[in-house]
């Protein structure tokens, strides 16, 4: 995951920007938008007040530690592995005058630095289906979590309607998950069993990619022409494709750049066909609370 992320990270800030998910998206809302207004509802969710001490695990470059801090006026911690990603994000933190209230710290979420109780509130977007055991990841974050209060967070899941039997279906999660540096992506179910073994109560769950009015997948769909999201179109990846070629020949990209590009391009067609299957969805939401009482 290290490694992929080192050489994906510049591709994702570049096609998506410095918040790297997918969002619930109304008509006549762009991208940008809807990105910001799921960080907003997650926020809400999590009933978020000013001063509390929140932690983000696996923030990626903090695009929505930094929404999230200013929605909420919150002191956010950023929870990642990978140093690239810390650096980039503590100047971003800078830039917009977070640097003092918001950081981050480098560590394994299998593993957490952080004392007993410590946080009054945790969110996870997008991050978790990293973890090589969702039980044990939960256990942490349930850990670090002061009682009575919450965790929310936004899983990527196959859904009821994957088959393992279809070879179509089998296809298209072996793509997402090499293109995307994942382990096994799990159910929607196991998820849930998984967040109540390590013993959270559950106060709700829902797919929220089933009401979304625009499909979540719709800006990596080359079938699209979009003039704010060009550079995911079918011509904006031949152009990347190119550019990253030359500058990995001539030196200026890294070693392997043109090889992330194409598992990123491959995984953008196995997330869009996951889509368009309903058989995946990258945001299962659920939010659970740490007992007052163990």
């Amino acid at each position: 995951v290290n490694k992929y992320y080192d050489l994906a990270t510049s591709f994702y800030e570049y096609g998506w920007g410095e918040s790297f998910h997918f969002a619930h998206r109304w008509n006549g809302e762009s991208l940008r938008e809807s990105i910001k207004r799921h960080e907003h509802f997650l926020a809400l969710q999590l009933e978020l007040k000013p001063g509390m001490k929140v932690l983000d695990v696996g923030c990626g470059i903090g695009g929505p530690l930094r929404e999230i801090a200013r929605f909420s006026s919150t002191s956010v911690t950023g929870l990642n592995n990978n140093d690239y990603q810390i650096t980039r994000g503590k100047a971003l933190n800078r830039s917009v005058g977070l640097g003092a209230t918001c950081d981050f710290v480098k560590a394994d979420f299998m593993k957490m630095p952080f004392s007993d109780n410590t946080f009054d509130a945790v969110y996870a977007i997008e991050a978790t289906c990293h973890a090589p055991d969702p039980v044990g990841c939960y256990k942490e974050i349930y850990r670090v979590l002061k009682p009575g209060q919450c965790f929310a967070v936004y899983e990527w899941c196959i859904t009821d309607h994957y088959d393992p039997n279809n070879a179509t279906h089998k296809r298209i999660k072996d793509e997402i998950e090499l293109g995307n540096g994942l382990p096994d992506i799990r159910s929607t179910r196991q998820c849930l069993q998984a967040v109540k073994d390590a013993g959270f109560e559950v106060i709700w769950d829902k797919d929220l990619a089933e009401d979304s009015p625009l499909p979540w997948y719709l800006p990596l769909d080359p079938s699209r022409f979009s003039l704010s999201s060009f550079r995911l179109t079918t011509v904006g990846r031949i152009i990347t494709r190119n550019m990253v070629k030359v500058l990995e020949y001539v030196g200026l990209a890294p070693e392997g750049s043109q090889r992330v590009s194409s598992f990123l391009e491959k995984a953008a067609e196995g997330l869009v066909e996951g889509g368009k299957k309903e058989i995946f969805t990258p945001m299962y939401f659920f939010v659970v609370r740490k007992p007052l009482s163990e």
